[in-house]
């Protein structure tokens, strides 16, 4: 058994270069992936990029005494993100602080002041029906959406409905011009804001009324509003993001409004919206699941609450009588249409399902937007303060200093006690430099990190982490010499010692930055990140990259006769005298007395 143990410690030993291979080609790949994505820096955090820093304190809804809960401060800063994001402020944090707050970073941008306008407010979602809609930016008149198969769940998503526009794009008129299309949507929006003025009265898109105001009382206003609103429709262009972000300011949840909304293509559509029908605070729940009976696949499941059963029900039995584009419902989240479903019957019950083309991101991104608008959570500001980036630059500044010193003193500590194999530690610290500069600067547009300056402070730490470990395994080499015994052997010997002194040791740091990363909040959590990071860069550079190269430099002259440059002199270390078996002398043989 010990045979063949030799063997592969032979081999091994035989082959360090695979090892500086390996860290070799990560090291150029993460290099490249830097380069390729267009991310050369490490993104930074708000003390040193400035900005606003917006604390909110959560607040219960009347009704809902238990509803700060963790789940539902995890939700809204799902929506607070998703907000941020939409209106193009890149590297905004948003985060929990304890049981009822939120902390909102905002680095300095053009649209920072609109972050912070938005981002406190509760999301709002409505089920309103689609009165007209078409690719914004189109040539002529709407072009409503045709209708696809009946079927007995809620819709289908935008996947379906961008096929069937490219197969027909007939106008339920059957008459096709664009007369007759901007004539049905008249029709259907001058229903619509009959709806609106007579709530207890329900509407159909074909024009008949039912119970509606007489034409002296509100034929004038409606009118109006009509006119009002086809021109807010054939000006709204949704391909402009700050159109986008003010399309449908100031309508109440019982006005019609126009809206914007992403199909699955990746192209904007502009809608005209009746007043809505059901909110968002009607679904009780909503989830993503895979319907493996039918074959359907992912689906999007929704139970409503008693009020928004009754509700629902109403509305998908008037919108089924419609033709299309009348016979959608679009789903209204903060002013944008996240989904326009079609429905071909009444769906009662208190439960529907949405089907279509999805995946499983997509059907889950959907269920997530229709539980935003249950969020039974408000907020107010509890306090706004402005970064100013000087600050932050001059901490920086001297943060540097501070680790050039501290450096300057480890490589002077190496150069003057280690000789020449300070090189290899040196070497070694250039590595993990390198490392970790790539790392976080990929990290950031990955998930989100940003460099502050408790991060700083914890790159600053691992400096001497990772001197350390250089420094067990170098003196676990020179007690080897210590014992008489030459290089090359001395440093496979002391390897295994070494190895788990460092492996205890890292996994004590590691162990420290998860607890306070777990612990921690906001700016903290940067430090142990960075500790825990750098901590686990140790451990590789030392196998990968420490190891390898000293066994490679333990076959050089320089290193393996012991040169007084080396750090290796047997003399200098007191080695003692290689150890020789000594023969003790044979005992004389016995004599023989001789007979007279």
């Amino acid at each position: 058994m010990a045979a063949p143990k030799k063997g592969r410690s032979a081999s091994a030993q035989s082959k360090p270069g695979r090892s500086l291979a390996l860290i070799l080609i990560a090291l150029v790949a993460l290099t490249g992936g830097m380069f390729a994505s267009g991310h050369t820096t490490p993104r930074l955090g708000i003390d040193l990029a400035g900005g606003i820093s917006i604390t909110l304190e959560a607040r219960n809804e009347p009704g809902q005494p238990d509803a700060i809960n963790p789940t539902n401060m995890a939700t809204a800063v799902s929506i607070m993100e998703r907000r941020v994001n939409g209106l193009g402020v890149s590297e905004s944090e948003v985060q929990t602080q304890g049981d009822r707050n939120i902390i909102v970073n905002i680095p300095k941008g053009t649209n920072s002041e609109q972050a912070r306008d938005q981002v406190g407010t509760t999301a709002k979602l409505y089920f309103r029906p689609v009165v007209a809609t078409e690719l914004s930016g189109a040539a002529g008149e709407a072009t409503p959406t045709p209708s696809a198969s009946g079927s007995p769940s809620a819709g289908a998503t935008d996947e379906d409905k961008a096929t069937d526009k490219a197969t027909d794009t007939a106008s339920p008129s059957a008459s096709g011009s664009p007369s007759a299309s901007a004539t049905t949507q008249g029709r259907a929006l001058t229903d619509a804001l009959k709806a609106d003025a007579t709530p207890s009265a329900s509407a159909s898109a074909s024009g008949d009324a039912q119970a509606s105001p007489s034409p002296s009382a509100s034929g004038g206003t409606s009118a109006e509003a009509d006119s009002k609103l086809q021109a807010q429709y054939a000006a709204l262009d949704c391909t402009k993001e700050d159109v986008r972000a003010t399309a449908g300011d100031g309508a109440k949840p019982t006005d019609s409004t126009v809206a914007c909304g992403q199909n699955a293509q990746g192209q904007w559509q502009k809608y005209i919206l009746g007043p809505a029908a059901v909110d968002g605070t009607d679904v009780k729940k909503a989830q993503a699941v895979i319907d493996t009976q039918t074959g359907a696949g992912w689906t999007v499941q929704m139970d409503f609450t008693d009020k928004g059963s009754d509700k629902f029900a109403d509305i998908t039995g008037e919108l089924a009588k419609n033709p299309s584009p009348q016979n959608q419902f679009a789903i209204v989240l903060d002013g944008e249409v996240v989904s326009d479903p079609y429905v071909s019957q009444a769906l009662t019950g208190g439960n529907a399902e949405i089907s279509g083309n999805f995946n499983q991101e997509s059907a889950q991104s959907l269920a997530n937007m229709l539980s935003y608008g249950a969020l039974p959570l408000s907020f107010r500001e509890a306090s706004v303060n402005t970064v100013s980036p000087a600050l932050g630059g001059e901490q920086l500044q001297a943060g540097l200093i501070a680790g050039a010193i501290g450096l300057a003193l480890v490589v002077l500590y190496l150069l003057v006690y280690y000789r020449g194999l300070s090189f290899v530690a040196i070497l070694s610290l250039l590595v993990s430099a390198a490392l970790t500069y790539t790392i976080m600067a990929l990290l950031g547009p990955a998930i989100g990190f940003a460099l502050n300056l408790p991060a700083v402070c914890g790159a600053i730490v691992a400096i001497g982490i990772t001197a350390d470990s250089f420094i067990v395994y170098f003196e676990r080499i020179r007690d080897e010499i210590r014992e008489g015994r030459s290089l090359r052997p001395a440093v496979e010997r002391a390897w295994p010692r070494a190895r788990r002194t460092i492996l205890v040791s890292d996994f004590v740091s590691f162990l420290a930055a998860a607890v306070l990363f777990i612990v921690s909040v906001g700016k903290v959590q940067g430090f142990a990140f960075t500790l825990g990071l750098t901590t686990l860069l140790d451990v590789v550079v030392v196998f990968l990259f420490t190891k390898p190269l000293m066994t490679l430099l333990a076959r050089r002259k320089f290193f393996a006769d012991g040169h007084r440059w080396s750090g290796l002199d047997p003399k200098s270390l007191g080695a003692k005298p290689p150890l020789r078996r000594t023969r003790r002398p044979s005992a004389p043989a016995p004599v023989e007395p001789k007979e007279a």
